[in-house]
């Protein structure tokens, strides 16, 4: 029977998408009826591989913009392999870090209109919000004590996001840092089996 959903997780940057398997190992009974994939990165980098450059400043939108387009490839020729090329709402965007900022970018812009997105530890540039995808329900987790990425970031995107017609759910967690906790994990978890078909 073929599955009725497809997760992609999008790693951050020096991983590898194999780094976030275990996650879907850990989910896969409570999704049993659910893919799990979780590409590499098209650019490489020295500790693995990463989604835009960072040297200079790590945050600066043009990097993102200018890495769309071998995002959406990338995404485009994964999803056609798995079969969901014409079922974007059977499918989720688990992100963290600069995976996260892909996935939050991806949607926002209007590109994706997927079924849901989980963005750890991630931010949304300054930029317009489209609200061509905002069917799309968000999950934003973040840790109170991220150094890397503040857990401000998640806030302003949840009012970005908020103020252009979204469903935004934010957690920022005590005591938590630049990782996906597990009780992130759970909340995502429950967030997906609420959200995903």
């Amino acid at each position: 029977m073929p599955d009725k959903s497809l997760i992609i997780f999008l790693h951050g940057i020096g991983a590898t998408g194999a780094q976030l398997m275990p996650l879907a190992s850990s989910w896969s009974n409570n999704l049993p009826e659910t893919r799990f994939i979780a590409p590499d990165a098209p650019m490489h980098h020295r500790y693995g591989h990463q989604w835009f450059s960072t040297e200079g400043n790590p945050l600066d939108p043009a990097r993102i913009l200018a890495a769309r387009q071998a995002f959406d490839e990338l995404i485009t020729d994964a999803v056609r392999r798995e079969g969901f090329a014409d079922a974007q709402n059977r499918i989720a965007f688990v992100g963290v870090s600069q995976g996260a900022i892909m996935a939050l970018d991806a949607v926002a812009s209007g590109r994706w209109k997927v079924g849901a997105l989980v963005a750890f530890s991630g931010l949304l540039p300054p930029q317009p919000v489209s609200p061509a995808s905002k069917g799309t329900p968000v999950l934003l987790v973040h840790g109170e004590n991220d150094t890397t990425i503040p857990p401000m970031a998640s806030r302003l995107a949840a009012a970005q996001l908020g103020s252009a017609g979204f469903k935004v759910e934010l957690d920022v967690e005590r005591g938590t840092g630049h990782t996906i906790s597990s009780t992130g994990a759970q909340k995502a978890l429950s967030f997906l089996k609420r959200t995903l078909p």
